[in-house]
Parts: C-alpha cells; structure tokens; sequence
C-alpha cells in the first residue's frame, strides 16, 4: 500500500458571539493595522459596520478593503493588496462569503509579494513560489457555503477571459477562522439555498471521488448527514439559530473534506461562472442531481450510503442500487423545497445559458481538474449531454 500525506486545518472558534473575539485577539498578539477584505454589497450592511466599529473600539487602526463584487477577479486582489501595502496592514481580515475569502487569500500575497496575482496560480508557465512575507490572516465567514475560511487556496478569475485561476499553499491557511452562525442570521433565502448546496455539494463529491483519505470521508458524510437536516430549514427562517450553526459547520466540513478532491459537479459549475457569471453556489445546486444521476452507476454503494445519511425516503430499504437512485431523488426534492430550479432555464442572475453556449461550457469543463477524480470518467460528449440535459 502507498504511502500517503495527509494535512487538517486551521484553529476554528465557533460559535454564537465569536466574532467578537477578533480585536481581542490582534491586540494579544501585538498587532495593531489590520485591513478589513468584504464584498462591497455587504459593507454597507450593519453586520459589517458593527464588526468594523468594534475592531476600533479594541484600539486597531483599521483599513478597509470593499472593492470585492460579483466572482472574485484578479483585479480586485491586486486593488486589495495596493491597499493593504498603503496602510502598512500587520494583519488581514477576511469577511465575508466564498468571494471576499478568497480575495484575501490572494490580498495577503500581494501585501508581500511582486508581480501580478495570477502569477501564483499554480498552472502558470512561469508560476512564483508564495514566500514567508505574509501578514498574520484572521477568516470571518458571513455566509455558510463554500468554507474558504478553513481552505489553503484562493480562486481568482482572469479579468480577461474570465477563467477561474487558483493560488494554492498551506501558507493560505488562516490562522485562526471565527465562525459565528450569527452573522449568518437573516441571511436572505436564495443566499441561503445557493450557499448551502455548495457545502453540500463539497461534502458529496468528496465522499465520491476515489482518492483515499479515510479521514475526509468521515467528515464529508456527517457533513452530508448535518446538511441534509438543516438547509431547509434555515432557508425557512432566517432565525434559526441552530439551523445556521450546522449549515456553517456543514460548510466547514465540506471545504476540509474537499481536500480529498471533487468532481464533475465543480466541473460544470466552474464553466457556469466563466461562461455565464452564473453564481457558484447556484451553479452547483442545478447541476448536481444531473451529474448523480450520470454518476450513479459507477457509484452506487457510496450514493446508497449517502442515501443513509441524508434519510432520503427508500434510503434504508431495497437493493443497493434502489437506495442510490433514492438519494439522486431526494436531491431534486430537496432543491424544489428550497427553490433551486431544477433546470437551468429557471435561473435568475448571471445571464442565460443558450444553446449556442454548449460549446464553451464543454470546452471549460473538460479543461477543469475537479473532474478528474469524478467517480465516473467524463468525456467531452457526455459534458455536453449533462448541460443539455440541465438545460
């Protein structure tokens, strides 16, 4: 048997309240210029001032950074870490969703290193090693979805051709992620259903893919298990407290179980969001009752398993394949309690899928890696099928 490396995350403080710890938390550690990184829909929320104000209450000269919209482009890091090198920041904040994480994540680099940020993306010709001159990074997610707080990468599109680029290195870890379900209070529903079915789908590809790490498909099925309890019923209520708990620590779970790897679902949604805008989250949750259901063959013990877990009903009864089949069932169900369209001919925002785009996304998610370790090989050919089909 080979020889395996594994690797777990960062120190998580969690719970209601956490995210009052962070200007304590600099000031014990004699850091004093911090750089706030958000989206800039969500700087102009109360969440977003209170935690501001209460970092200068703490006594933290504090910048802010809300150059974050739409998918996080290259742009906007390199915007980012001008900023942060003209406040001459000690520390970065990442605060946020999936976008404004990520933006960190490279913001961090940029503070301390030259060039331009797609440089260190790991699939440059001529790719730069990330080096040591990086300021200490502090994750505060705000929504429960793609878990970039507990991740050792960052995804930036090329402002170009609008292709996903990711920097990758275990210096990306933060080192210290304040998980807070309150700040994900009030979250509006569709936010809610997109996000969630990120984390959920993080969780079921993982436990898909046939890589070995024993460890990450025991997180990856409670994740699901944690999930499938919970999402509808924060999408329901905005103040379901312990509905959002679990849907933050499902997404956690997810993002540390992907380590393991993905599959095609991340595949097609990545060619979504380079060919359509089309939000991540979102993307993931039309495509992946399709992909399982093309998955289904290659996969049937380990989808009758997550059958198991989510209670789908015929979950625990009939053949092993009867079960699997339950599971790619309670997927669509899932989706019409929460409002996912089930094609994505239903979907509001980004700009709409054509058939004349098929072509485009094909070619986008046969280049993308997350597919390789799809339970089922995918061609070219049977892409297209699956955004037809989900046309």
């Amino acid at each position: 048997m080979a020889i395996e490396t594994f690797g777990f995350p960062t120190t998580i403080r969690f719970g209601a309240g956490a995210s009052r710890e962070v200007g304590p938390h600099l000031r014990e550690r004699g850091l004093a210029r911090p750089i706030v990184v958000t989206d800039r829909a969500l700087a102009k929320l109360p969440v977003a001032q209170a935690f501001v104000a209460a970092l200068r209450d703490a006594g933290l000269d504090v910048a802010l950074f809300d150059g974050v919209f739409g998918n996080p482009t290259g742009a906007q890091a390199m915007a980012g870490g001008a900023a942060a090198r003209a406040h001459a920041a000690d520390a970065v904040i990442g605060f946020g969703g999936g976008a404004a994480l990520d933006v960190a994540k490279a913001v961090l680099v940029m503070a301390g290193h030259d060039g331009d940020v797609l440089e260190y993306a790991f699939d440059h010709p001529q790719v730069r090693q990330i080096g040591d001159r990086l300021s200490y990074f502090v994750a505060v997610p705000t929504t429960a979805g793609t878990g970039s707080e507990v991740g050792r990468s960052a995804v930036v599109s090329d402002d170009a051709t609008h292709v996903k680029k990711i920097l990758f290195s275990p210096k990306l870890l933060a080192r210290i992620v304040f998980a807070d379900p309150d700040l994900t209070l009030d979250l509006p529903a569709p936010v809610t259903a997109a996000t969630g079915m990120d984390a959920l789908t993080h969780n079921v590809e993982s436990y898909l893919s046939p890589a070995y790490h024993p460890l990450c498909d025991g997180i990856a099925l409670e994740g699901v298990r944690i999930a499938a309890r919970a999402l509808a019923r924060a999408v329901a209520n905005g103040h379901d407290r312990d509905a959002r708990a679990d849907m933050l620590m499902s997404s956690m779970m997810g993002a540390i179980a992907f380590q393991k790897d993905l599959g095609a679902v991340h595949s097609c949604a990545h060619a979504l969001s380079t060919v359509a805008d089309l939000h991540h989250g979102l993307a993931n949750g039309v495509m992946i009752d399709h992909v399982m259901r093309f998955n289904l063959p290659a996969a049937v013990d380990r989808m009758a398993e997550l059958a198991h877990v989510a209670r789908a009903p015929g979950g625990d009864r009939g053949s092993p394949e009867a079960r699997a089949a339950a599971f790619v069932e309670w997927l669509g169900a899932l989706k019409r309690e929460i409002g996912i369209p089930a094609q994505l001919a239903g979907v509001r925002g980004g700009r709409p899928v054509r058939r004349q785009d098929l072509p485009a996304l094909t070619a986008v998610a046969v280049a993308d890696g997350c597919h390789k370790t799809n339970p089922r090989p995918v061609s070219a050919g049977e892409f297209t099928a699956l955004f037809e089909a989900a046309l």
